[in-house]
């Protein structure tokens, strides 16, 4: 079992592997570069070799990295969707110098001009992508979203259709997001439901793709679409959605990553692992 947080990688990518362990993570998410800028400074050696070489200290694996906030490969305008297309395959890069296998990525907004021209857009941008990085092996992982605004990737279908428009599909996989599956209007929290959804992804994604899990509460209530992210159990999904996860044998290889508020102690992150490992029922001896 995985289980860690996003972390920062301020003054260095491999100060992000020393906080998790201080943090108590197993695993963690990182941004390759800052996400608030297009401009990504250059990895030095000396940084790359120290960022393997605590990754192998501290046992702490670098499970994903996401990319930027202001990339939107489903823009409809032309400056916007080549400047994503670039920062994107920078991102791409960055990942497979640093030996990342997942770069997490939110599909894309279509900013009005219709949802399945978004998503042709986003499947168009990745195959020209991959036609650059033909030895490039970090997996695009499509995020599912909350659906706020024209966001898309808020129904498995869209992901699916995503999936289906690339090439190489074996360079595709999916992030399941809980606070935002949630706020999409996919049930959780009842055993019965959790399965139903499970079986839904599944039937039309398949959870061969499903690479990463984030860990979030929400701070919004079901069918909302807004993406508000809250403290494992602080929130309107509680921790049944977690433990649902938790106990699903099916992802226990699957790492789960927390993308909620935390104070330079990292307490937070220290408090939301500790509840969630309490989630997890033990298997008795020679069962």
């Amino acid at each position: 079992m995985l289980l860690g947080a996003h972390m920062s990688i301020s003054g260095g990518v491999y100060n992000a592997v020393i906080a998790a362990k201080k943090a108590t993570c197993d695993a963690i998410q990182i941004f390759t570069k800052q996400s608030n800028q297009w401009r990504a400074k250059e990895l030095t050696d000396e940084e790359i070799d120290r960022f393997f070489k605590e990754q192998k200290e501290t046992g702490v694996k670098v499970a994903c990295a996401h990319d930027s906030y202001l990339i939107n490969l489903g823009s409809p305008e032309d400056a916007l969707y080549k400047k994503s297309m670039d920062s994107f395959k920078i991102e791409l890069e960055r990942c497979g110098t640093l030996k990342i296998q997942h770069l997490v990525m939110h599909p894309g907004s279509h900013v009005g001009s219709g949802e399945e021209a978004g998503l042709s857009r986003i499947a168009e941008a990745i195959n020209r992508i991959f036609e650059q990085l033909p030895d490039n092996r970090t997996t695009v992982c499509l995020e599912t979203t909350a659906g706020q605004g024209t966001n898309l990737g808020y129904r498995f279908e869209q992901l699916a259709q995503i999936i289906e428009m690339v090439e190489d599909k074996s360079r595709m996989s999916v992030c399941l997001d809980t606070c935002h599956i949630f706020a999409a209007g996919y049930p959780l929290r009842d055993p019965k439901e959790y399965r139903a959804t499970i079986r839904e992804f599944d039937r039309i994604i398949g959870l061969k793709r499903l690479k990463v899990i984030h860990f979030n509460d929400s701070k919004k209530p079901f069918g909302s679409k807004k993406d508000r992210h809250e403290h494992v159990g602080d929130g309107e999904l509680g921790l049944e959605p977690f433990r649902n996860i938790l106990n699903d044998r099916r992802l226990n290889r699957v790492p789960k990553i927390l993308e909620t508020p935390k104070s330079e102690d990292l307490h937070e992150d220290i408090e939301n692992l500790k509840i969630l490992r309490s989630l997890i029922v033990k298997k008795e001896a020679g069962s």
